[in-house]
């Protein structure tokens, strides 16, 4: 940048929306830091109980100052263009964000990866699941308006609405009441790697953490098995699969 560049005054317009760019940036990774240090001083559950104050809060001040400043309206707390969109195109949009998520979760695997190699890339990897498989439980509970323990039927919804639902096809098979075989038929990454002739990508470490955080957070009674995951052989008609339980009480 021009070392006579002193202020935000000083910018050019191309580098005045830089700088909006960047700070909204700088407020996602804020937020993320926040929760991130609450959980560290209190515990997980009453972080995410913060969470459903700070965000409520953060997102009326946010969307007050941006449907302002940008000129939309906001009803019943949503962006009016986002309610004016046909329904498919908001379909579209969820594929988009979902795409985009799972592309970023790629670029930090593999910027590990190149600074430091595969064994602390996967490590990283598999702890920042940890947290985000339970989170993302709790994130849809909410949004769902699940009970506290809704059981196996619950774990069936909440799965429809991960992030990977959107990218990915995925189907449930129903064994009883209390049990259900879930299978990943087509993984995005997966998949990229076999029409590039590689070798599936070994996620099963990965894959017991995420599947059994992220069922204990729909219930905490479900336990989780996996029946089949990479490095694991596996048919074509899915790359992973894993069973939910919830175990009968005598």
């Amino acid at each position: 940048m021009d070392i006579d560049i002193q202020g935000i005054e000083d910018l050019g317009h191309e580098d005045l929306a830089r700088l909006i760019l960047d700070m909204l940036h700088r407020t996602v990774v804020h937020h993320t830091l926040w929760f991130r240090e609450v959980e560290h001083q209190m515990g997980f559950e009453k972080a995410l109980e913060i969470m459903k104050t700070a965000y409520r809060g953060s997102y009326d001040a946010q969307m007050k100052r941006l449907s302002r400043d940008l000129g939309f309206e906001m009803k019943e707390g949503i962006p009016a263009p986002l309610l004016d969109m046909p329904k498919e195109k908001l379909v579209e949009l969820v594929g988009s964000l979902g795409a985009n998520w799972i592309a970023g979760d790629g670029i930090w695997f593999q910027a590990v990866e190149a600074a430091y190699g595969m064994n602390d890339a996967k490590r990283c990897n598999d702890s920042c699941w940890t947290r985000f498989s339970p989170f993302e439980a709790w994130s849809i509970k909410q949004f769902l308006g699940l009970a506290e323990r809704p059981g196996i039927e619950g774990l069936k919804r909440a799965l429809k609405f991960r992030m990977y639902a959107s990218v990915n096809i995925q189907s449930v098979i129903d064994e009883g009441p209390n049990s259900i075989v879930f299978q990943m038929n087509d993984c995005r990454v997966q998949s990229a790697r076999k029409r590039r002739g590689l070798d599936d990508y070994p996620c099963k470490s990965v894959g017991l953490v995420e599947y059994g955080r992220f069922a204990e957070g729909i219930d905490a009674r479900i336990q989780t098995e996996c029946v089949g995951c990479p490095p694991d052989p596996h048919p074509d008609e899915w790359f992973c699969s894993w069973r939910f339980t919830i175990p009968r009480e005598d």
